[in-house]
């Protein structure tokens, strides 16, 4: 399990990283795949994986996904649980929207 408080974001190289802290204080290193904002729920949301596991030749990846409040210097601020089903139809329709994209460039 994740502490959605404890984390972290670096820019480097205009790549963005989120550090998760779990329960035993291991610190794992996600990439942040995409953010988006939301003016009906009034808050912003990153999809983030494990950072090196896009390179693998799985096909299935761990996408985490949380809302956040950004902080005033343009950071994440706290991770915050989707909670409701209707939140959770939004974000997985803008997931689905950006999957159709990146398929679309690829082809």
């Amino acid at each position: 399990m994740v502490n959605e408080n404890e984390h972290n974001h670096e820019n480097a190289d205009e790549e963005q990283y989120i550090t998760l802290v779990d329960e035993d204080g291991n610190e794992q290193l996600h990439e942040v795949l995409f953010t988006f904002d939301s003016e009906e729920f009034e808050k912003s949301y990153v999809f983030f994986y494990p950072i090196g596991t896009l390179d693998d030749d799985e096909e299935d990846v761990d996408i985490h996904v949380y809302a956040y409040i950004p902080t005033e210097d343009g950071g994440y601020g706290p991770l915050l649980q989707i909670d409701t089903d209707e939140e959770w139809d939004m974000v997985e329709e803008v997931f689905n929207t950006f999957n159709d994209d990146q398929e679309e460039e690829e082809e």
